[in-house]
């Protein structure tokens, strides 16, 4: 049997899709309550990590495969730099908020009222989101007892 006990794994499978929901909404919310990109970002890694502790790794990885992972966060790299660079020809300086009042009317307090930061925000939010779920998976192949091991001679693979 992979993974944990039956409890365990009911209960990971229902609290997963609340913390996932959460982290989406620390990202988009965060430049209005606390939080923001990183720790959107770090919510949204720990739902997938809560699934590999309970269910094994073979489990999540079907789930999210590898290259997605790694597409996701060279997207997330991706469009980070491609809102400072449009921040630099639109606005004449790096990340300048060129959305703001000009394209994207808002009232304040309001979704859209912050301009480029909710764009940066999602941006961050999937970058982080998509790295330390990756840093966490790296790490759980190279556990003790399976796989490669940096004691094992040469890289071969221990039983």
């Amino acid at each position: 049997m992979r993974g944990m006990t039956v409890i365990v794994k009911t209960v990971s499978s229902w609290v997963k899709v609340l913390i996932f929901l959460y982290g989406v909404y620390i990202v988009v919310f965060g430049h209005l309550t606390p939080g923001g990109g990183f720790a959107g970002g770090v919510v949204l890694a720990s739902s997938y990590v809560l699934l590999m502790l309970a269910f094994g790794r073979e489990f999540v990885e079907q789930d999210l495969p590898l290259a997605l992972d790694s597409k996701l966060d060279c997207i997330g790299a991706f469009a980070f730099a491609m809102i400072a660079i449009l921040g630099l020809v639109f606005a004449g300086s790096f990340f300048a908020n060129f959305l703001y009042q000009k394209y994207l009317p808002g009232e304040p307090l309001r979704l859209i009222s912050a301009g480029t930061i909710p764009l940066s925000n999602i941006a961050i939010g999937l970058k982080v989101g998509a790295s330390l779920f990756l840093v966490f998976f790296s790490l759980s192949i190279c556990r003790r007892g399976k796989g490669v091991t940096f004691d094992s001679p040469a890289g071969q693979e221990q039983e």
